[in-house]
């Protein structure tokens, strides 16, 4: 049996305890009801235990000082609930959304708009992130008794892409910023709106996902139909040329002809699909 002194509680169902000069968060329904600091825990099973490393934990402690224990307290169990979806994930996800949500809150108490350019993107190329997302945000409003704006949805989403794929959470936002910009190109130079909730426009945001995965890392791809697209599509074509100027500013790199040929493809079907 594992034996654990509690440090601080944050709220009923999540606690900072120590075992062995290593502390922990401890996430079990009713863990920290009628305890206090310095009660001992003696329990193999919870339902999430959090190792807070030392480096870790210093800035951990630095940064909840100020935060209220209940709001810390919801963070975590919000950690918890995305680490049932996926295993591993950055430890740095404790600090970057717990400091994110806490400040969250914080506007939303103060009745400041969170506005989200990217949010049809991030729901278009981070599916379940987003949909994990929208369980951390119900949890919230559960737990503080708040309405979250959908936009936070948006901003939790690209935290949770973030600590999955251990990267920052710029590199994330860059593909939801380098769609949300060529969806706008297309608008103006074809004079359309573009339809941003269907399935064509979720497929070419995917594919500008991949795209700007294989770019980066110099990874080519073949396109055995360029010829016939360049003269069946002229005007595709000519926007995708665009496109991929764009696109060669934002990442430093030289696009292909095939890969252009391949975004051809993409805007004539949006072209096609789009409401005018």
């Amino acid at each position: 049996m594992n034996t654990y002194e509690i440090v601080k509680i944050f709220n009923n169902n999540v606690v900072l305890a120590k075992r062995e000069n290593t502390e922990y968060i401890l996430i079990e329904k009713g863990l920290g009801f009628g305890r206090k600091k310095g009660d001992i825990i003696e329990n193999n099973r919870f339902e999430k235990v959090f190792i807070l490393e030392k480096d870790i934990n210093e800035r951990f402690k630095e940064l909840t000082k100020n935060i209220e224990s209940e709001i810390v307290g919801v963070c975590e169990e919000v950690i918890g609930l995305v680490s049932k979806e996926f295993e591993i994930l950055d430890r740095e996800i404790h600090i970057k959304l717990v400091d994110h949500i806490a400040f969250a809150i914080k506007r939303i108490k103060e009745n400041d708009e969170i506005e989200n350019p990217f949010t049809t993107e991030i729901e278009a190329l981070y599916e379940k992130d987003y949909e994990v997302a929208k369980k951390a945000v119900e949890l919230i409003e559960k737990r503080l008794d708040i309405e979250v704006p959908e936009g936070e949805i948006g901003f939790i989403a690209l935290h949770i892409n973030a600590a999955k794929n251990r990267q920052g959470i710029s590199e994330t936002i860059k593909c939801a910023y380098i769609c949300n910009s060529i969806t706008e190109i297309l608008e103006d130079e074809l004079k359309i709106d573009i339809n941003r909730h269907s399935i064509d426009y979720a497929r070419f945001v995917t594919h500008i996902k991949f795209a700007v995965h294989r770019i980066k890392n110099k990874i080519p791809i073949k396109n055995e139909l360029k010829s016939a697209i360049k003269r069946k599509y002229k005007e595709a074509y000519n926007i995708g040329k665009l496109v991929a100027k764009f696109m060669e500013n934002e990442l430093g790199e030289k696009i292909s002809e095939d890969e252009i040929t391949y975004l051809a493809m993409h805007i004539e079907k949006l072209k096609n699909k789009s409401v005018y």
